[in-house]
């Protein structure tokens, strides 16, 4: 696999460009191709056949685009498919889920601390983070609570008003998510919330954007791998499985500019 072959990202919508606008904002010389499964958004609902069938599929069209990573840039995916993904590509690319460089973090910085973590009913009800940091024996607990109008109401684009500062709140003063020391952002629509959690808390606790977390493990398993691009020049190709224009428009809401999205119905 040449080292300028493509990361391929995908996930359940266009959530999942906050990843990739991480990640290119770190590393602006690797080509990105995008898959968002819009057709079959939200996965947070979805059983965990469903999203493993979902998942395998888009890795095909991954892998015929030669790309050298994939990232599972959705919680609900990574809890749900990784394992099933990781066998199925084998040694055809490094993949990469959007959990373990969170608890790899937890582990080196959080120790006997309590969290909270917000994110999809499959997430949670998955208990994946909270199984995860208990056996690193560190002694960090994770209090795990769902919070599914978040990812719908970003999508809409509600987002830094009073709405959404409404529905926050309320989310945020459950009795579950008490007494924590930090805050796991665990869905990839959430870091464009951030800002808004962090006023909620006034700097009480820690706020942990994971799209962050994420793009610096991606970029030290490239250069460990000796798989950095080294080229000036980067290209970055956007793909949905079904197309509509208030999709395209949104795209400027989690990447930071407007771009350009193409149909790909990958399940005809």
């Amino acid at each position: 696999m040449p080292n300028s072959a493509p990361i391929g990202i995908f996930d359940s919508g266009i959530g999942g460009l906050t990843l990739a606008h991480a990640i290119t904002e770190l590393m602006p010389q690797e080509n990105i191709i995008y898959f968002g499964d819009t057709a079959h958004l939200p996965y947070g609902d979805k059983s965990a056949t469903a999203i493993q069938a979902y998942s395998v599929k888009i890795c095909n069209l991954l892998l015929e685009k030669n790309c050298k990573l994939i990232l599972i840039a959705c919680n609900s995916a990574s809890a749900a498919a990784y394992d099933l993904v990781k066998a199925y590509v084998g040694t055809k690319a490094k993949v990469v889920n959007v959990i373990d460089p969170v608890i790899a973090y937890l582990d080196q910085n959080w120790q006997n601390k309590t969290l909270g973590l917000i994110g999809t009913k499959q997430t949670v009800n998955s208990g994946i983070y909270a199984n995860k940091a208990e056996a690193l024996g560190k002694n960090i607990q994770v209090k795990s609570l769902a919070t599914p109008l978040l990812a719908p109401m970003i999508e809409e684009g509600f987002f830094s008003n009073s709405i959404s500062d409404h529905i926050i709140k309320e989310y945020l003063a459950q009795p579950t998510l008490q007494g924590i020391e930090g805050l796991i952002l665990g869905c990839t629509h959430y870091p464009l919330i951030k800002a808004q959690i962090d006023a909620y808390y006034n700097g009480s606790i820690s706020v942990i954007d994971t799209s962050i977390i994420v793009a610096e493990e991606i970029k030290r398993i490239l250069t460990s791998e000796d798989m950095l691009h080294r080229g000036q020049e980067s290209s970055r190709q956007f793909y949905v499985s079904d197309y509509t224009d208030s999709f395209e428009k949104s795209t400027q809401i989690f990447f930071g500019e407007a771009i350009k999205l193409t149909q790909y119905p990958i399940w005809d």
